[in-house]
C-alpha cells in the first residue's frame, strides 16, 4: 500500500474558499488586501521595535517574534490560495502539500507556545516588578523564544510524518484552501487511529499546558492588579495585559477547536474554513491593531517610523 501511495498520489486538489466561479476575482481582491495589510502592519511593528531603542525590552522582543510569526503563518497559505484563484488549477504537489502542512502546523504551534511565554512575562512584570530584570534577562528571553520555535517545529515534524506515512487511495480533494491535518487525514484509506490519537493526546497535553500557563499567569496578574490602590496604576496594568489576552482568546480558541477534537465527528466544511481563516488570516491581520491601539509607546514609535519614511520619500 505504501508503494501504491508513493506512485499514484502525486498531487492534491485544494477545494478553495468557494466553488462559485463568479466570486473568484472579488475573493482574490479581498484576500490580497488582507494579506498586504497583514504584512505591512506586522512589518511596521518589527521596524518600530528594531529602530526604537526604548522598545528593546523583553515584552517588545516577544512581540517582535509574534509579528514575525504573523507574517510567516499567512505567507504559507495565502499566496498559493491566490495563485489557485487566478489559475483555477487548485492543485498542489504531494511534496508541496507536506511542506505546507509542516510549516503551517509549526508556525501555529510556535505561536501558541509564544503566547504562553508572553503571559509569563506579564506575570513576572506585574507580580514581581522589582525582580523583573533579574528574572527576565536577555539570555532568558533568547532561551524562552528559542524554546518556543524548537518545540513548535519538532511538534510539527512529528505530526507531518504521522500524517503522510498514511496511504492515500481515495479522493485527492482536500476540503480546505490549504493542506492541514484534519482535511488530509480524511483522505486516507488506511487507519488514521494512531495519527488522530497522537494529535489528541500529544496536542492536548501541549495545548492544555500552554492554556494552564496562561490561565495561572493571568489569575495572579488580576489578583495583583486588584490590590493596586491607584486607579491610574490599575488602568495601565490592565491596558498592558488586555491586548495580549484578547489575542490569546481569538487565536487559542480557534486553534484548539480545529485540532483538539475527534475527526470522526461530523464535519461542516464551510464552518471549518471560516474558523481556519480566523486563526490563519484574520488574527495575524488584527494583531498589529490590537497591540498598537492599546499601547502608547508602540503608537508613538509607529508614528515616528511612518513620519520618517514620509520625510525620506519627500527628500
Amino acid at each position: 500500500m505504501d508503494a501504491y501511495n508513493q506512485t499514484t498520489v502525486t498531487h492534491f486538489i485544494l477545494i478553495g474558499l468557494s466553488d462559485r466561479p463568479e466570486v473568484r476575482y472579488p475573493v482574490f481582491v479581498v484576500f490580497t488586501i488582507i494579506y498586504q495589510v497583514t504584512v505591512g502592519g506586522n512589518g511596521a511593528i518589527l521596524l518600530a521595535i528594531g529602530t526604537e531603542k526604548k522598545l528593546h525590552t523583553p515584552m517588545y522582543y516577544f512581540l517582535a517574534n509574534l509579528s514575525l510569526l504573523d507574517i510567516s503563518c499567512p505567507s504559507v497559505t495565502v499566496p498559493k490560495m491566490l495563485e489557485n484563484l487566478l489559475t483555477e488549477k487548485h492543485s498542489i504537489s504531494y511534496i508541496g502539500c507536506a511542506l505546507q502542512l509542516y510549516f503551517l502546523v509549526a508556525l501555529v504551534g510556535t505561536e501558541v507556545f509564544l503566547l504562553s511565554v508572553m503571559a509569563y512575562d506579564r506575570y513576572v512584570a506585574i507580580c514581581f516588578p522589582l525582580r523583573y530584570t533579574l528574572i527576565i534577562t536577555k539570555v532568558r528571553c533568547v532561551q524562552l523564544t528559542a524554546g518556543t520555535w524548537v518545540a513548535g517545529f519538532l511538534n510539527s515534524l512529528l505530526h507531518t510524518v504521522s500524517t503522510f506515512h498514511l496511504s492515500f487511495c481515495k479522493s485527492t480533494q482536500v476540503n480546505q484552501y490549504y493542506c492541514d491535518i484534519p482535511p488530509v487525514l480524511v483522505l486516507s484509506c488506511s487507519s488514521t487511529y494512531v495519527a488522530e490519537m497522537l494529535i489528541l493526546v500529544e496536542g492536548g497535553i501541549l495545548g492544555i499546558s500552554s492554556f494552564l500557563v496562561t490561565f495561572v499567569s493571568y489569575f495572579y496578574i488580576v489578583s495583583t492588579i486588584l490590590k493596586i490602590q491607584s486607579a491610574v496604576g490599575k488602568h495601565k496594568a490592565f491596558s498592558t495585559c488586555a491586548s495580549h489576552l484578547l489575542v490569546v482568546c481569538l487565536f487559542g480558541g480557534t486553534t484548539v477547536f480545529t485540532y483538539v477534537r475527534p475527526y470522526s465527528s461530523q464535519h461542516f466544511p464551510a464552518r471549518d474554513r471560516l474558523i481556519s481563516m480566523l486563526y490563519g488570516i484574520i488574527t495575524p491581520m488584527l494583531n498589529p491593531m490590537i497591540y498598537s491601539l492599546r499601547n502608547t509607546e508602540m503608537k508613538g514609535a509607529l508614528r515616528r517610523v511612518l513620519c520618517h519614511k514620509v520625510y525620506s520619500l519627500q527628500v
